[in-house]
């Protein structure tokens, strides 16, 4: 049986991949993975388990044990769910996010959530957004893009993000955090932020989110006729 088709969306931090994927899933009419949510997800639950993200025995643990949901919410977002618990807002802490990017240099932990990844790949179609989709999670993707933007730009998306949930964030602080997790994601030894190299890259710095998904269903009609 053919697998359904796949659309990765991967790029640093706040480029908008998280935006874009819920708009183009919609408009396709396809599921959606948001992986790193599930990286946010484990970290939440070691944390909550009292697992140091060093703790790799014990981050297994944590990993085979989470149980995770992903529910559609009617104002277009995301309800996240972990052991039956809605952890939307808290998994997008800055915190959460530091703890997540540590765990995700590990070889051992990025195995195991590999195949919780490869689940979400159901008909219809899905819609993968992460930093390694294209490249380690989904590589026979029939449609792979790579959405990029300055860090200062992104450094003033997240602080945006934050205000509206009500959060914390200095602005100084939130660049430097951005810049430390690039750099380290980008020369982590497994899975490193790259582009694929059948992906196509689009800036999204400046450019409204409409245009961003319409070069992205563009690119889609071109590889699907869709």
């Amino acid at each position: 049986m053919t697998p359904a088709p796949v659309l990765t969306l991967d790029g640093p931090g706040g480029a908008g991949k998280g935006t874009v994927a819920r708009a183009v899933a919609r408009e396709l009419g396809w599921h959606l993975l948001d992986s790193g949510a599930i990286y946010r997800l484990l970290a939440l639950a070691a944390e909550r388990a009292g697992v140091d993200v060093d703790d790799v025995p014990g981050l297994l643990r944590v990993a085979r044990g989470m149980r995770l949901e992903f529910r559609p919410r009617a104002d277009g977002g995301t309800e996240v769910r972990l052991d039956g618990e809605e952890v939307s807002t808290e998994i997008r802490s800055e915190a959460c996010g530091e703890r997540a990017s540590r765990l995700a240099v590990l070889p051992a932990v990025r195995e195991a959530l590999l195949a919780r990844q490869r689940d979400f790949r159901e008909p219809p179609g899905l819609v993968a957004d992460g930093r390694d989709m294209g490249t380690v999670v989904f590589p026979d993707a029939e449609v792979k893009v790579f959405l990029t933007a300055s860090a200062e730009e992104r450094a003033r998306r997240r602080h945006k993000q934050l205000k509206e949930q009500g959060l914390g964030g200095n602005l100084t602080d939130l660049l430097r955090e951005i810049t430390a997790r690039d750099e380290r994601d980008a020369n982590r030894e497994v899975a490193p932020l790259v582009p694929a190299g059948d992906a196509v890259t689009i800036d999204t710095t400046g450019v409204p989110v409409e245009s961003v998904v319409a070069q992205v269903m563009s690119r889609v009609r071109e590889r699907l006729g869709r």
